[in-house]
């Protein structure tokens, strides 16, 4: 007799009526009849799966626990954008355990909740406040796919005239190796040059150099003052990307103030675990002109805050992605 508790009987829902009916359906009189005419005998197995006897779910809590306890944590002095952090009870207990952040409320909207979207609407803004750029989105995978975003926007805004192509890519010798070869690798299909240097005021005259990107702190430490560095690309028609730690940003001259026109990084800083590499959720912001460019070549998710025109429903957010908004009924809304 099957137990109850099994798994196969909560979660597989289809009966021998069902399953004889849609066998019917598509002309075949059993399960291994149907495989047999769709799967190759060349790549199936021989052979019974090698599997232990299945485990209810208590069981397996205990089995994942122990095979747990066997790892080894170890203190990583490896540094090169991942560092290990400490979460306060407080935050833990209120924002990471609190379900109001992800219950859904809202009767209208069945795949993501107002608390949620509220959670990523404050994690914008705190990179706005503290990179000092008008746009931010809703995070990325890590920071070298947020880097590769903003060479390949760059690239595009600096070459969309046509006139002349600009395909060279400076590249900090202080930025890390792991975004180092994201950017290498998404550079190869744009057919993009990066050269990797300690860059200074000379590489900026190469005319075919659209855009640089800066480490700030740098690999090893470092804390440069790219002021006049910037203001000098910028006169080129050079665009500035600035790799930057959301949290050396509490105490640290912002890359918006000496005029980043894109600051990248990831938020690990900010009490997320090490987890064995990653990733992380990363960040992207940029000036007011480039919003434009961030929603057609990045197409990445950005949350917006909203007044309902119905007053007792008060302020609603909204989730864009890819050029679609996913909300209720538009006509609710008024920004």
């Amino acid at each position: 007799m099957s137990h109850p508790h099994q798994f196969e009987s909560r979660h597989l829902g289809n009966e021998p009526r069902e399953v004889n009916q849609m066998l019917k359906t598509i002309g075949v009189a059993s399960l291994d009849q149907l495989i047999d005419e769709t799967i190759p005998s060349g790549i199936r197995m021989k052979s019974p799966l090698d599997l232990p006897d299945a485990m209810d779910e208590y069981q397996y809590l205990r089995h994942i626990k122990n095979v747990g306890a066997q790892n080894k944590v170890y203190r990583s002095y490896i540094g090169q954008g991942y560092y290990g952090t400490h979460t306060p009870s407080p935050i833990l207990r209120n924002i990471f355990q609190n379900p109001g952040w992800y219950t859904q409320y809202t009767p209208y909207q069945a795949e993501i909740a107002q608390g949620r979207l509220e959670a990523l609407f404050n994690f914008q803004t705190m990179v706005s406040d503290l990179t000092v750029l008008p746009i931010a989105n809703a995070s990325l995978l890590d920071e070298g796919t947020a880097a590769a975003e903003a060479m390949n926007m760059f690239y595009h805004l600096a070459n969309k005239s046509g006139e002349q192509v600009k395909s060279k890519f400076l590249v900090d010798s202080q930025v890390f190796s792991q975004t180092l070869d994201i950017i290498i690798t998404r550079a190869g299909f744009l057919n993009i040059e990066v050269v990797v240097k300690d860059i200074n005021e000379q590489d900026l005259i190469d005319p075919t150099v659209f855009g640089i990107l800066l480490q700030y702190p740098g690999r090893q430490g470092f804390v440069t003052d790219y002021s006049v560095l910037t203001q000098k690309a910028h006169a080129q028609n050079i665009y500035v990307t600035v790799a930057t730690d959301l949290l050396a940003l509490t105490v640290l001259c912002p890359p918006g103030e000496w005029g980043a026109d894109a600051a990248v990084g990831n938020a690990q800083r900010f009490g997320v675990p090490m987890g064995y590499g990653g990733p992380h959720a990363a960040f992207f912001a940029c000036k007011e002109e480039y919003k434009t460019g961030i929603w057609r070549r990045k197409q990445r998710s950005h949350v917006g805050s909203s007044q309902c025109s119905i007053s007792q429903w008060g302020k609603c957010y909204r989730y864009n992605a890819k050029g679609s908004c996913r909300m209720g009924t538009p006509a609710q809304w008024v920004n």
